[in-house]
């Protein structure tokens, strides 16, 4: 097999395993290559574990699914089982950043995984114990954010029930657009068909979620992507709080020490800024303000200096 046939192949897999499915043209198109030669690298695929499945007709197409056993090359059944416990992990943020990217993993691996594999996943994750207990705050099951995420991926209608902060539930039927984690929380964004128009969920709160069977055309989202939307969102959920620091530090050393944006930082001279912020917790900006050891006041709002002042006054009794 040559260079250019195994290359080939290796984009042939990889796009069978982003979506749920191609036609035919489709990867003729992406791959630049003829209908036939499309057919020659399936049964390639074929012969060397890859469960391919074809159907006919004008709707016909390929599409990757879960066979008998892991297909040879990639990974044996401990190290698929290995994979799919530490992702679960990950996905529930264990190692911050990551949350994201091994969900879609996730979502890959349990797309071929086999049944029985399957089974030593959620055995292993039901048996295990954490020394650290339960993460602190709410969670979500994996398994709701995996048939999420290829709900997404696949441009694919869900129906599930959903819980609102009172604990009211009820049942929603949407056209997912983006899975977006943001502290410690999982957001989907969503087109809810029910009171046509866009929506964000809390993914914790999602409940018995499944997907439609009924295929989508993307809409267009009412925001720059999906993380500036959830922002947006998260906003508008909070009283608005404004808050002005001067602090005696110039511009570039405080944008390094306090991490934000240039639009929030306003110079007065070279040894002294303006700081204005919209903080979600003024209690946190306390804090972060405290530790960065540097000269300050505040400006506004008041409540900030009487945050300020608690935090002083238990910070002096705590050292006696």
């Amino acid at each position: 097999m040559s260079d250019t046939t195994s290359a080939r192949l290796l984009q042939l897999l990889s796009l069978l395993q982003t979506r749920r499915e191609w036609t035919g043209p489709e990867l003729s198109q992406r791959l630049e290559v003829s209908p036939r030669t499309v057919r020659r690298d399936v049964e390639r695929l074929r012969e060397l574990g890859y469960p391919v499945h074809a159907t006919l007709g004008k709707i016909g197409g390929y599409r990757l699914e879960a066979g008998t056993a892991m297909p040879p090359l990639l990974l044996d059944d401990e190290e698929a089982v290995a994979i799919a416990v530490g992702l679960r992990g990950a996905a529930g943020g264990a190692v911050a950043g990551i949350e994201e990217t091994s969900v879609r993993a996730l979502a890959k691996l349990e797309q071929v995984l086999p049944a029985r594999l399957r089974g030593r996943v959620q055995a292993l994750n039901a048996a295990t114990v954490p020394i650290d207990g339960p993460p602190a705050g709410p969670v979500v099951a994996p398994e709701t954010l995996t048939v999420l995420a290829s709900a997404v991926r696949d441009h694919e209608r869900v129906r599930f029930g959903y819980r609102d902060k009172d604990g009211a539930l009820s049942r929603r039927r949407a056209e997912p657009h983006a899975l977006v984690p943001a502290s410690r929380r999982w957001y989907l964004v969503a087109y809810d068909l029910d009171r046509a128009d866009w929506r964000t969920f809390r993914a914790d709160r999602v409940e018995d979620v499944l997907p439609a069977g009924v295929r989508f055309a993307p809409r267009e989202l009412p925001a720059a992507d999906a993380a500036a939307f959830v922002r947006q969102g998260r906003a508008a959920d909070r009283p608005r709080v404004r808050a002005v620091l001067r602090v005696h530090a110039s511009a570039e050393r405080l944008a390094e020490r306090f991490r934000v944006s240039e639009a929030e930082l306003e110079p007065v001279d070279g040894r002294t800024c303006l700081v204005r912020t919209e903080p979600e917790s003024l209690e946190w900006t306390a804090l972060r303000i405290a530790f960065l050891e540097l000269d300050f006041e505040v400006v506004e709002p008041p409540e900030l200096a009487d945050r300020l002042r608690d935090l002083g006054g238990r910070l002096v009794r705590a050292a006696g």
